[in-house]
């Protein structure tokens, strides 16, 4: 799309400001609709917000799998979801009062931590089954697509009758429902699909330019996706995850990440489906199950900081929080030396 480095570097530039203007903005509207629709911020940011902010890694990953380029495809979801996990540590960062973790605890939260495991546990299982496909798709594809279905009715069925509640403490922001009588659903809802598809059109320019930048500085496909292109798609999670807690709205902050990784499994399935010569999973490279196995790791650090919900840390952020930033800086590194 772009020819040479400068046009590139000037895209990358102008589409990350307006992500940051319509992430704020997307952020608060949300917030609202939350509330007036009665999902409340945990279901809404996993029904609507994640999906929305997965557009430009849907692009991304679907259009390298439909031009056969396995490697740039993979590594740019999978480097996403590490990204996005360590968004949640910078969000620690962020947020002074509280460990994030400790003050947006939810029992939602937890059943998606869990189902983000599982998820990213299925492709990882098919690099080592044989190369069998059924319309030139992996039967972990489909149980992949189910597996996310299943988990968003394991989530509705705990927030309509959750069997655990966290203990409330004054760090605790509970999920409960405001009034916004002054806003119109009807106006908050267009506004909200316009600052979507501001959004996603925006992110996608993003990841265009970071391709445009890295390929003019001659890197490798799984160096692109697995860095570039992957913080550049995750911008818009970035954004809106801060926007929210800068309004207040926490749990809409930690589910939309957790909502957009369950959600990006869905995008892994679609790129085995767009990839024209079999399984996906076996054409990539090894260094992808090296993202996939992080990406568990995190979750799962993360999980336990859900659980443990330690008040303060050192620096006033959770040992969750530091840990998965120490743990993205150290593969990051691999990666990169190892490409």
């Amino acid at each position: 799309m772009f020819a040479s480095l400068i046009p590139s570097i000037i895209a990358f530039s102008l589409a990350s400001l307006v992500i940051v203007i319509a992430g704020s903005r997307l952020a608060r509207w949300a917030d609202m609709l939350a509330d007036q629709t009665g999902l409340g911020e945990a279901l809404f940011g996993i029904l609507l917000l994640a999906g929305i902010t997965s557009l430009p890694d849907f692009a991304a990953t679907l259009s390298a799998a439909i031009d056969d380029r396995p490697d740039l495809a993979m590594s740019n979801i999978m480097g996403s979801m590490a990204a996005n996990l360590m968004f949640l540590g910078v969000a620690d960062i962020v947020y002074r009062k509280a460990n994030l973790e400790h003050a947006a605890a939810s029992p939602v939260n937890l059943i998606l931590a869990g189902l983000l495991i599982v998820l990213l546990t299925l492709p990882l299982l098919a690099i080592f089954t044989p190369t069998v496909s059924q319309w030139r798709i992996h039967p972990v594809t489909p149980v992949i697509v189910a597996a996310y279905l299943f988990g968003l009715h394991l989530i509705h069925r705990t927030k309509a009758k959750p069997m655990w509640f966290p203990r409330p403490t004054r760090q605790t922001v509970a999920d409960d429902p405001g009034h916004h009588p002054d806003k119109p659903s009807a106006r908050l809802w267009s506004g909200f699909i316009a600052m979507a598809v501001v959004t996603g059109i925006a992110g996608w320019v993003l990841m265009e330019a970071a391709k445009g930048i890295a390929d003019h500085a001659g890197l490798s496909e799984t160096l692109v996706g697995g860095l570039f292109t992957a913080l550049a798609t995750s911008t818009p999670e970035l954004v809106t995850t801060i926007a929210a807690i800068r309004i207040g709205a926490l749990t809409l902050a930690v589910s939309n990440i957790f909502g957009t990784n369950c959600f990006n499994m869905l995008v892994v399935a679609a790129a085995d489906i767009g990839y024209s010569h079999g399984s996906i999973y076996h054409d990539m490279a090894p260094v992808q199950m090296t993202w996939g196995l992080v990406g568990i790791l995190m979750t799962a650090i993360l999980l336990l900081g859900l659980v443990r919900r330690q008040t303060y840390g050192i620096g006033r952020i959770g040992f969750e929080s530091a840990l998965i930033l120490g743990v993205y800086a150290i593969a990051l590194s691999v990666v990169v030396l190892g490409t």
